[in-house]
């Protein structure tokens, strides 16, 4: 298996770069691995920032709003009743749900290799010698990348991040920059297209190798 190569320039270059088939080969008939670590991956990151307050924590209400009888009216004790306007949640966010979900991590290497396959598969991967722009402009990255025919969502993945690399790519839309050691499978699936350069490409075949 093999995936288009480019210079550093972006000339396609004269020979494909062969891929691991552990990695970039496999079958992939059963998705619900991929799944779980999908989710997994954007519950682990979900900051819980939901809070509603129930009606012991909203301000107010001491007072009965009128007596028990005689009104004919339903009774109620506080104006911050559930049912009425500005009174309390029911079973709302407190802010102390656990949205975290354990996958194992042979689990997660497996799920990562096979979202890598379902992208060569599918003629996502492209290999650039590497990826470097002098002057660190949005306008050479984005130039760069029409070159290299990247359409869609571009996930770009370099063995360092360093700081003009970041300035260059930061603003481009639908363009993710990302060191190799943190490739995972939401970045994967979401891309359109998967630019790695050749110290990437051995970074992440050096930490999916199957072991012996």
């Amino acid at each position: 298996m093999t995936a288009a190569t480019y210079t550093k320039t972006g000339t396609k270059a004269t020979t494909a770069t062969k891929l691991e088939p552990s990695i970039y080969g496999l079958t992939v008939k059963n998705h619900e691995l991929l799944k779980q670590a999908y989710v997994a991956y954007q519950g682990n990151g979900r900051i819980n920032l939901a809070l509603t307050k129930s009606r012991g924590l909203v301000r107010g209400g001491g007072r009965k709003p009128w007596r028990q009888k005689g009104t004919g009216r339903a009774r109620f004790g506080s104006s911050r009743n559930p049912i009425w306007r500005g009174g309390g949640v029911v079973f709302g966010p407190t802010g102390q749900e656990n949205y975290t979900k354990k996958v194992n991590s042979r689990s997660n290497r497996l799920a990562l290799r096979q979202a890598l396959s379902l992208a060569a598969e599918a003629n996502k991967l492209k290999i650039i010698e590497a990826f470097e722009l002098k002057d660190a402009k949005a306008a050479s990255a984005a130039k760069l990348l029409n070159k290299l025919g990247c359409n869609g969502s571009v996930l770009v993945v370099t063995a360092l991040v360093d700081e003009s690399l970041k300035r260059a790519t930061n603003n481009l839309p639908k363009t993710k920059l990302i060191a190799a050691k943190y490739l995972n499978v939401v970045d994967v699936l979401d891309a359109d297209t998967i630019l790695l350069d050749k110290q990437a490409l051995a970074v992440t075949q050096e930490r999916l190798k199957e072991a012996k």
